[in-house]
């Protein structure tokens, strides 16, 4: 199973050799260092002996060298100097300038750190403890940079199984047993205590981690979205331009009529549950032209057509696109956009209604409702092209004719 997870891993990145691996020695690096080498890569090991606990931390990086030679592994080793403060902080930065100094050293750009599953659920609890931000949550990264944790979703159970499964001899640092460094008193102590709320909190502080990432990778993308949108129409822009127009569709995302932010004076932004996107402002147009008889008639940049139906069919087109089978008694409309005063009678229903209303209960939103094209008959709305019929013109046995509306091909 890790064997695959790392498989996976590899192709995902599209990795083929030449890796460095950070080993401590410790059951995840060695774990990871086998499988690699099992897998038939070049690997350079290399551990860096922060040499806090004398002949111990002598014996962890003989253990490693010899793991390293046993197999065939090319090692490379370096001892701090006694004098670098001995904290959580600075070990980390100095283990880092170290891998960092290795993948030039043996032209490399993929550095492989075994962090698993539990590593990242106890960063994530680290950084809510000291009060991170959102960025916080999203925890250990599994890919940044030079580095990656091919590790990362897998537990540490399965770790030492594995270890113990192909006769491993991991080191075992006593140090991880003392709960004056914090990530051991996490470890220890409390994530124990919260196991007792929740024995499966490991797994839900991960999933905390996967949805912050989830987040923040979606407002990066929509922050980058609102600049080319703002930069293709030449609009000057800053951070407070940018937080306003990402807010804004925040808040407006789940509108089923949607909502308009002015950009600039002709110019606005439309968000709703159903799209977001740049609208210009056209003067609304009183083109009229008159339907007497079968055929196609320009209307704009559209044509409108009508003709008999002399068929029989159960696959009527649906009420709400640009072509309808209707049942009509004369030919005698005309096509426009709406005016003041205009009803119809929604399919289905037995009074008028006004237009506004109707369109206001259909969620059309309103920077539409002005190029939306009418079949008419004095003030009354027969047809309302893409959105919905007048129940007078509704088939009752069989239509009498199609109407159709379309773009000029």
């Amino acid at each position: 199973m890790i064997v695959e997870n790392v498989k996976n891993f590899l192709t995902k990145y599209n990795l083929s050799n030449n890796f460095i691996v950070a080993f401590s020695g410790g059951y995840d690096s060695m774990c990871l260092l086998d499988i690699l080498n099992k897998l038939n890569y070049k690997v350079v090991a290399v551990h860096l002996n922060h040499n806090w606990r004398g002949e111990e931390s002598k014996a962890e990086a003989d253990n490693c060298k010899n793991f390293c030679k046993s197999r065939n592994i090319k090692f490379y080793s370096e001892m701090l100097s006694e004098n670098i403060p001995k904290t959580e902080t600075c070990a980390r930065e100095e283990r880092y300038k170290f891998f960092e100094k290795c993948a030039k050293k043996f032209q490399s750009d993929i550095v492989f750190t075994a962090h698993n599953f539990e590593d990242n659920a106890e960063t994530v609890l680290y950084r809510i403890i000291k009060g991170t931000g959102t960025a916080g949550l999203c925890g250990i990264a599994e890919q940044r940079g030079i580095f990656y944790r091919p590790l990362l979703k897998i537990s540490r159970k399965e770790i030492e199984q594995y270890c113990i499964d192909n006769n491993l001899t991991p080191n075992k640092d006593s140090s991880n047993e003392n709960t004056k460094y914090k990530r051991n008193l996490i470890r220890k102590k409390i994530i124990p205590l919260m196991q007792e709320i929740n024995p499966e909190v490991i797994k839900a502080i991960n999933s905390l981690s996967e949805i912050a990432n989830e987040d923040i990778k979606s407002t990066n993308e929509q922050k980058y979205k609102i600049r080319a949108l703002l930069k293709e129409n030449n609009l000057e822009y800053d951070k407070a331009t940018i937080e306003k127009i990402e807010n804004f569709i925040n808040r407006n995302k789940n509108s089923k009529s949607g909502k308009t932010l002015s950009l600039s004076n002709n110019l606005w932004l439309y968000t709703s549950s159903k799209k977001t996107e740049l609208i210009k402002k056209t003067p609304k147009t009183n083109t009229e032209i008159f339907i007497t008889q079968e055929g196609e008639y320009n209307f704009e940049n559209l044509v409108f057509s009508i003709r008999s139906y002399n068929k029989t069919t159960k696959n009527f087109p649906e009420d709400n696109t640009y072509k309808a089978l209707v049942h009509l008694d004369k030919i005698n409309f005309s096509l426009r956009h709406r005016k003041n005063g205009d009803i119809i009678t929604p399919l289905g229903c037995n009074g008028t209604q006004k237009l506004k209303k109707y369109l206001n209960e259909k969620k059309i939103p309103q920077h539409e409702k002005d190029t939306i094209v009418f079949l008419c008959r004095d003030n009354e709305i027969l047809w309302a092209c893409g959105i919905g019929i007048n129940d007078k013109i509704k088939v009752k046995d069989k239509p009498t004719h199609i109407i159709e509306l379309k773009g000029k091909q």
